[in-house]
């Protein structure tokens, strides 16, 4: 038996070592406090597609982050100002080439900023990581709004087209999806399959401006249609960080939780504890600002070349 080795090889452990010295140099510069929040806690993210992973100790229940957002919110709220947290998250069921259960995050608030101003430090940031494994070459960076990218590689008005002509589209790409799905559920699918398919490997794309029904935890931006605050930063077809201009409104908040437990209870999956301390926070005064999530594995994976996030862990989920 030699699993007890490291999967990842030295030099990609010297690489990550040299990438979070960078991030953290970056952060030190730009006057952003580190910060340090729980890994368990009494609530768990409702999110339709994410499952948390339960510990059991006394008589209630904790569970492992999915994300540290909402305890780094609940210090913004109470005037922390610009913070950053990097640490190890947790989600149930995902392991493969690009996934393991337990990875790497960045997440990192500005306060008074909105998504054009984060979108900016997020492709600053990943060129300050790329220096730090000595590429020197700029980053090449392609932005498009969420409706443009669904134009260009599908001919399909992503805010009015109806759900048969999106099952229709994924029929024409050949998209085997078993069950049916609802309007959000096909435009997941096909963003995936086939619109960032197509983005091209060696550039980062940001797509913004989302459709409201997937605003998750973003304001939304009244207009003709209405759109989510929100970006996504894929490199090919990868989605490497997601941001938004956060939502402060305690009682939105508080109808998306319920939401989404009533559609996670559609889908036969389990209903989770809503976090009550972050709406308590929020209902306290919640400063105006955006915030962005970074899979630091994944970003690993494209500045040093490897193929597999195994390749970038010292012990990925089968030899933990």
């Amino acid at each position: 038996m030699n699993d007890w080795q490291p999967a990842a090889s030295r030099e990609a452990l010297r690489q990550r070592a040299r990438m979070l010295a960078g991030i953290r140099a970056f952060f030190a510069q730009a006057n952003v406090l580190e910060v340090a929040t729980p890994m368990l806690s009494h609530a768990a993210t409702t999110d339709v597609q994410i499952d948390s992973f339960t510990v059991t100790s006394g008589a209630q229940p904790r569970y492992l982050h999915t994300s540290p957002e909402f305890p780094m919110k609940r210090l913004l709220a109470a005037g922390s100002g610009d913070i950053y947290q990097i640490c190890q998250v947790f989600r149930v069921d995902e392991a493969g080439r690009l996934h393991n259960p337990e990875f790497s995050l960045l997440e990192w608030y500005r306060v008074g900023w909105d998504t054009g101003q984060l979108i900016e430090e997020v492709v600053s940031l990943i060129q300050t990581a790329a220096d730090a494994l000595g590429r020197r070459a700029p980053i090449h960076v392609r932005r498009m709004s969420y409706a443009q990218a669904f134009h260009e590689a599908l001919a399909l008005d992503a805010h009015a087209a109806t759900v048969q002509q999106l099952c229709a589209a994924g029929e024409h790409f050949g998209l085997g999806v078993v069950g049916r799905l609802d309007r959000d559920g096909w435009l997941d699918v096909l963003l995936s399959e086939c619109v960032a398919a197509g983005f091209p490997a060696d550039s980062l794309t940001v797509i913004d401006a989302y459709p409201a029904s997937q605003a998750a935890l973003a304001r939304i931006r009244p207009g003709t249609p209405p759109v989510a605050e929100r970006f996504e930063v894929f490199v090919g077809p990868v989605e490497l960080a997601n941001g938004f201009h956060e939502l402060a409104d305690a009682h939105e908040q508080a109808a998306r939780f319920t939401r989404d437990n009533r559609r996670r209870g559609e889908l036969g999956r389990a209903q989770m504890p809503a976090d009550e301390r972050l709406l308590a926070a929020l209902a306290a005064g919640f400063p105006d600002c955006a915030g962005v999530a970074l899979g630091l594995d994944r970003l690993l994976m494209w500045l040093g070349g490897w193929e597999r996030i195994d390749q970038v862990l010292a012990f990925p989920w089968a030899r933990a």
